[in-house]
């Protein structure tokens, strides 16, 4: 490989808009490994590492933990695996999407009804702080 075909970790990371802290962060995790180390032991990056960057923080903002990224990974460079076991992981993700839809949803109601019940005015008496002190205990 060229060295002219190899970014430095700033170019890397404007390239896949993934901060260089984020990079290093993910290098120690071994979710991406630079091409290249430099004689001033700067990190070279080339364009399959900016593809990798931009493959987990897409599979971040869909909300992928790392260690389903290191597995989305894991399938993604075997050129030899089942569809079934992508679409296995993404499935197990939407149940637990959906468990932590169902348990927001649970709060945003509750904490909607405890405020529907608060008069919000100059008097102490308020059903929230008193719902917050009997959870409490």
């Amino acid at each position: 490989m060229k060295t002219k075909d190899v970014m430095t970790i700033g170019q890397a990371a404007v390239s896949s808009g993934v901060p260089p802290k984020t990079i290093r962060f993910y290098e120690e995790l071994g979710l991406v490994k630079p091409v290249e180390r430099f004689a001033n032991r700067y990190r070279g990056y080339d364009e399959s590492n900016v593809q990798t960057l931009r493959f987990i923080r897409r599979a971040r903002d869909l909300g992928f933990s790392l260690q389903e990224i290191d597995r989305l990974l894991a399938l993604y460079r075997n050129r030899r695996r089942a569809s079934e076991d992508v679409k296995r992981l993404a499935l197990v993700h939407v149940a637990e999407l959906d468990h932590k839809i169902a348990e927001l949803t649970r709060i945003r109601d509750t904490l909607a009804e405890l405020a529907r019940r608060c008069r919000g005015d100059q008097r102490p008496d308020c059903p929230i702080l008193q719902d917050l002190e009997r959870s409490g205990s």
